[in-house]
Order: structure tokens, then sequence, then C-alpha cells
């Protein structure tokens, strides 16, 4: 038994609880049971691992996240007023105009001020912005697969059948 000196005083205890734990095949790095037993607590660290996989792949790019979710409602839904993309996306006003003066640097998107109203600007994606959108998905696929990895086809189906109706019954969604 460890023997407790003034240098070490309160960490023999712990220092031998961990050699202790080390010694009984005990990961001291494994997730609290208690946690893993919470879907809520998965779906978030799932999320937050492929978010950062996809956020990564996107970087080396120069792209973020939300520059790939505005060419996305463009592409899906048309032209939009850039304030309408705000409310689709919810995203913060000020960040909505940096995401659609770096993706319109870059030709991926076009704004037109409205000629009636000076203050309402459409954006719509273009050709370029959905061949970047294109190799984006690919791109998010890639990191599903490898995240996925451990279903089966049918488990990945069922999984996402399952997150939809997740999804529809979060307040706001569609």
């Amino acid at each position: 038994m460890t023997s407790e000196t003034p240098e070490n005083a309160g960490t023999a205890g712990t220092a031998g609880a961990a050699r202790a734990a080390g010694a009984a095949g005990v990961d001291e790095r494994a997730t609290p049971p208690t946690l893993v037993d919470l879907s809520t607590y998965l779906l978030s660290r799932t999320g937050k691992a492929a978010r950062g996989r996809l956020a990564e792949r996107l970087a080396g790019r120069g792209l973020r996240l939300w520059d790939m979710a505005v060419l996305a409602a463009l592409a899906d839904f048309g032209p939009h007023a850039q304030r309408d993309l705000v409310r689709r996306l919810g995203v913060d006003a000020s960040d909505m105009a940096k995401v659609a003066d770096h993706l319109a640097s870059a030709g991926y998107v076009e704004r037109i001020r409205d000629t009636a109203d000076r203050r309402r600007v459409s954006v719509s994606i273009t050709e370029t912005g959905r061949d970047v959108l294109a190799e984006l998905d690919a791109e998010a696929r890639a990191v599903q697969d490898e995240v996925l990895a451990p279903l089966t086809p049918e488990e990945r189906l069922t999984l996402h059948e399952l997150l939809r109706r997740v999804h529809g019954g979060l307040p706001g969604a569609p």
C-alpha cells in the first residue's frame, strides 16, 4: 500500500484507484454507461464527430458548413431574398450577409438588389455553385459512410427513417 507523504497528500487514493482500474482492464477514458444509455447523448456525440469531419473537409476547400447550407437551400428551393434565407436556415442576418458575400465573391451565388425595394437582395445559385454543391454533397456522403460504417445498408435506412421522424417532431420543423 502506498503511504501518504506531504508530497503526495490527497493523491495516493486517486493514483491507487487509477492503477487498480488499469490493472483490472477498465478503460479510464470509457464513456460513463449512464451517458451511453441516453440516445440524445449518443446523437450529440455522433453528430459532433460527423460535423467535425465534414467541417474539416469543407475547410480544405475554403468553405464552411453554412456555405453548404446556403447552396443547398438555393439549389433545392430556388432563389431567395437574403432575409428569407436567414429565416429558413436559422442564421443571424449579419452572418448571412458574410456567407452571401463569400459565396458571391467565389462565383457560387449571384445577388441582385430589387429595383422596387433597394433593401431587398435576391440570392440565386450559379452553375458553378451547383457544381461545387455536387462536390460538397459527395464529401458529405463520404463522411456519412465513414460514420455509419458499422451499420448494414438496411440499418442505415432504418436509422435515417427514424431520424427523419424525430427531426419532423422538433419545434419549428416543417
